[in-house]
C-alpha cells in the first residue's frame, strides 16, 4: 500500500551575520546553507495497517508526512501510495487520502459545520446517496450531531478535532494521515477519536499513519512502530519487539519498616552494576528500584531483597512504553548500536 524508499528532504536557509552590515550583505549577496530535515528514511505499510510514526520534536515526522501527502516534494528518494506518486499524480491522489494536522483545520471558519461538509462533498464529488450514508456513519462514531449547526469558530478544540477527522473521512479515503490528532484533548474526546480510528480501520480496512506524542495512542491503536530521530530511521517493528529489545528495565517496589533499607540493599555493589543499570529512591518506607534485567535477572533481585531486609510487600512491573522510548532515544544519542542497552 505505502512504499517509502530512501526519502530525503533538504532545505536551503539564508545565513545572516549580526547587525546592519550583515543584513545588507544578506540582501545583496546572500549566503545559504543546506539543512537536511529527513535523511534516507525507508519503510512500508501494508493495506489495513495502523502505523505509529513517532520521534522527538524536530525528528522530521511532519516533513515525512508532508512528502507523503504531496505538500512537499522530496529532494531524493521515492514514495508511492496505492501505486500513485503524491506529487506527479496529485489531482487523483488526493481523492484517495484523508489528512488531519492537529494544529491546523481544513474547515471553513465562519460556516456552520453542516455547510462545511456540503462544500467538501462537492469538492470530492461524493454522490448524494453515498454522502447521506457517510454522514450518518460519521455522526454515529464521532457524535457530531449536537454541534452540526454551529459555526466552526464556535467549536471547542475537542469538537473541532472530531469535526476535522470527519471531514478527512467524508470521501472514504483508502489512507488516513493523522498528525497529532489528540494533542491538547481531554480523556473523553481522546477516546472518541481513538474509537473512530479503530472502527474505520477494522470495518473499512483504512490504512492509517499516526504521528503522536501521546504514547497511549500508540499502545491502543498501532500494529507497528516506525521511529525516527534526527531525520533517520531508528526502529521499525511491533510494539512487542520494541519492548523485547529495549524494555529490559524493570521497576521493583518494596515496602519495609526497616531503617536505612537503602544502605542495606547495596544492589550496585552486590551485583556489580553500573550507574545506568540501577536507580534507587526511598520515601516513607517505600523503596523504588529501577534496574536493567539484562544485567541482573528479576529472580536474583527479588531473592537478594528478601534475604537482606524484612519485606512487608514487594511488586515488580515491566517498564512502560514511555520509559522504553526514553531509553531508546538516550541509547541512540550516546552513539550505541541496536544490539546492546
Amino acid at each position: 500500500m505505502i512504499e517509502v524508499v530512501n526519502l530525503r528532504k533538504e532545505f536551503k536557509k539564508t545565513v545572516k551575520a549580526a547587525g546592519l552590515k550583515g543584513s545588507m550583505k544578506a540582501l545583496f549577496s546572500p549566503k545559504t546553507e543546506v539543512v537536511t530535515a529527513v535523511k534516507d528514511v525507508s519503510f512500508h505499510v501494508d493495506e489495513g495497517e495502523i502505523l505509529g510514526f513517532i520521534g522527538p520534536n524536530g525528528a522530521g515526522k511532519s516533513t515525512v508526512i508532508k512528502m507523503l501527502t504531496g505538500i512537499l516534494t522530496p529532494t531524493s528518494g521515492s514514495c508511492t501510495i496505492n501505486g500513485r506518486n503524491p506529487v506527479a499524480d496529485r489531482k487523483s491522489y488526493v481523492k484517495e487520502i484523508g489528512v488531519v494536522f492537529g494544529q491546523r483545520t481544513q474547515l471553513w471558519w465562519d460556516l456552520p459545520l453542516r455547510e462545511t461538509y456540503s462544500v467538501l462533498k462537492e469538492i470530492y464529488e461524493v454522490p448524494d446517496d453515498r454522502y447521506q450514508t457517510r454522514m450518518a456513519f460519521l455522526n454515529e462514531v464521532l457524535e457530531l450531531e449536537s454541534f452540526m449547526t454551529s459555526p466552526v469558530r464556535t467549536l471547542s478544540l475537542g469538537q473541532r478535532m472530531r469535526a476535522d477527522i470527519a471531514a478527512s473521512l467524508l470521501h472514504s479515503p483508502k489512507v488516513l494521515f493523522l498528525d497529532e490528532p489528540t494533542i491538547g484533548l481531554d480523556v473523553v474526546v481522546k477516546n472518541h477519536i481513538r474509537n473512530a480510528i479503530h472502527y474505520i480501520n477494522t470495518h473499512e480496512k483504512t490504512t492509517v499513519i499516526l504521528t503522536t506524542h501521546d504514547l497511549a495512542d500508540i499502545e491502543l491503536l498501532a500494529d507497528r512502530i516506525v521511529m525516527i530521530d534526527k531525520g533517520s530511521n531508528v526502529f521499525d517493528g511491533s510494539l512487542g519487539e520494541l519492548k523485547e529489545k529495549y524494555g529490559q528495565m524493570r521497576e521493583m517496589n518494596i515496602v519495609t519498616d526497616e531503617a536505612e533499607a537503602r544502605k542495606k540493599l547495596a544492589y550496585q555493589k552486590h551485583f556489580h552494576l553500573s550507574d545506568k543499570d540501577i536507580f534507587f529512591t526511598e520515601e516513607n518506607g517505600v523503596c523504588k528500584v529501577r534496574f536493567n534485567s539484562a544485567a541482573v535477572p528479576v529472580s536474583e533481585m527479588a531473592a537478594y531483597t528478601l534475604d537482606t531486609v524484612k519485606v512487608k510487600d514487594i511488586s515488580v512491573k515491566d517498564a512502560d512504553i514511555e520509559e522504553i522510548i526514553r531509553q531508546l532515544y538516550q541509547h541512540k544519542e550516546n552513539g550505541h548500536d541496536d544490539q546492546s542497552l
